[in-house]
């Protein structure tokens, strides 16, 4: 039993002093994770059923045009409404693209979300963040990414890291903002787990992960072992460059190398070659089957990002204009990987009996203008597009909100970043009154006040 000490009674509304969220980060540092602590400080906040539950977000940078895949205007003029024909699907609710036919199969196991928009700026990296967290950078105040929230709360259930990026991080997006894929102000130990490979390569492997120099093997087995004295060197320790070095992604590269649990977790050589196949042998397809296995040994949280960036990449960002693609170009580029992966996930997944328990949500950080551009592309368009979400107590095969009749603004039950955010929390049983150690310490609950599940998913 754990047993904490010492002065500091600041408490935030939930009846949490400042000192235990110290402690608790300073441990979970230390990869001991503390769900039974946190539980017991704060009752209610996690639904004990939805325990088991993880999440896969598949975030499509560039931003996909809602116009041609999943909320399509056949009536529209032809400026508006491109050059697709809409196809009926699984679900009678629900038709979309042409491009996206293996989509077309899974339909009664996804719902969509016509009616999202977001108040950002219409820049990549805005979207990014907002997307990813629930809200914008503003004021200084980094909010973490939602697998990194998922992280601090629960912990992690295995050898394998809670929160888990594929294929790495996301690069530039054009501006300065933080692309909202890290832990912000829950600190550099709930940042995820990056790969930093292609696991679509003949040698994939897990990257090389030794301790660093600084901290040899036998100092880091002394290190792991401060837990029964933390409370009297706690700041000390947090004082100390072995404390940057000790954090949450050092420990989960620590436990990754000494686990044959986690490392066979990432062995993609163990699937059969018409599995691999089916999901597609690009880096997009093989991250999505390398998630199913992830979810599958016990990772809470993957993000996958289907690019690394809207620069040098043939990505969903169709300005027409070069470098970027044209509308016409998704539909022999971006889109037969794209629906490959997805659909033969979906379908992993239910086979295997996991899809109730993972969520699988797909977002962007915009949509696309309304008007077809003069270079016979689409530009960037916060103001309305469309998610979707499979698995994890969602109902399949509905629709939820629609947009106007150009596709431009939503037309009735508009959808926010935290809404979405609120969302994959409701899925993963957590009380959406819950708050986190903020900048200083003070509360900061895990969505605003007037964010909620989009109830009608489930």
């Amino acid at each position: 039993m754990l047993k904490f000490t010492g002065r500091g009674t600041a408490h935030t509304c939930s009846g949490v002093t400042r000192r235990d969220f110290l402690q608790v980060g300073t441990l979970g540092a230390m990869g001991l994770s503390l769900p039974q602590y946190l539980e017991a400080k704060e009752k209610g906040l996690v639904d004990k059923k939805n325990d088991n539950r993880s999440a896969i977000m598949i975030f499509n940078l560039g931003a996909p045009s809602q116009l041609d895949t999943f909320d399509m205007k056949p009536d529209a003029p032809a400026e508006i409404r491109g050059p697709f024909k809409p196809i009926n699907t699984a679900s009678p609710e629900i038709d979309i693209s042409e491009i996206l036919p293996l989509h077309a199969k899974v339909a009664d196991k996804f719902s969509l979300v016509r009616s999202c928009y977001h108040t950002a700026a219409a820049v990549h990296d805005a979207g990014w963040q907002m997307m990813q967290t629930g809200r914008l950078f503003t004021g200084g105040i980094n909010t973490p990414h939602i697998g990194s929230v998922v992280d601090y709360l629960r912990g992690r259930k295995t050898d394998l890291p809670a929160n888990v990026v594929l294929p790495e991080t996301m690069g530039r997006g054009g501006g300065n903002l933080p692309n909202g894929q890290a832990g912000g102000f829950l600190g550099k130990a709930h940042d995820p787990f990056a790969l930093m490979a292609d696991p679509s390569k003949p040698n994939f492997k897990v990257p090389d992960m030794l301790p660093p120099k600084e901290i040899g093997t036998a100092r880091l087995e002394r290190r792991k072992k401060i837990r029964e004295v933390v409370d009297e060197t706690i700041n000390y320790f947090e004082s100390t460059e072995d404390a940057k070095l000790l954090n949450g992604n050092f420990h989960s590269a620590y436990r990754l190398m000494t686990s044959k649990e986690a490392r066979e977790a990432f062995d993609l050589s163990k699937e059969p070659k018409k599995v691999r196949e089916r999901y597609g042998m690009n880096r997009f397809g093989q991250c999505c089957l390398l998630a199913r296995r992830l979810v599958e040994s016990g990772v809470r949280f993957v993000t996958i990002n289907t690019f690394l960036t809207v620069f040098n990449e043939v990505t969903w960002d169709i300005h027409g204009s070069k470098p970027f693609t044209s509308i016409e170009g998704m539909k022999n580029i971006v889109a037969p990987m794209y629906d490959q992966a997805y659909s033969a996930l979906i379908e992993d997944l239910y086979d295997r009996g996991m899809l109730d328990e993972t969520l699988v949500c797909n977002v962007a950080e915009f949509g696309r203008t309304p008007k077809v551009n003069p270079a016979g592309g689409r530009d960037h368009w916060p103001q309305c597009f469309t998610c979707y979400f499979a698995g994890g107590g969602v109902q399949g095969g509905r629709v939820v909100g629609s947009s106007d009749p150009i596709g431009g603004v939503p037309a009735d039950q508009p959808v926010s970043p935290g809404d979405l955010a609120a969302t994959v929390y409701h899925s993963l049983g957590f009380d959406l009154h819950t708050v986190l150690p903020g900048p200083s310490g003070r509360p900061f609950p895990i969505v605003d006040v007037g964010n909620h599940e989009i109830r009608e998913l489930f």
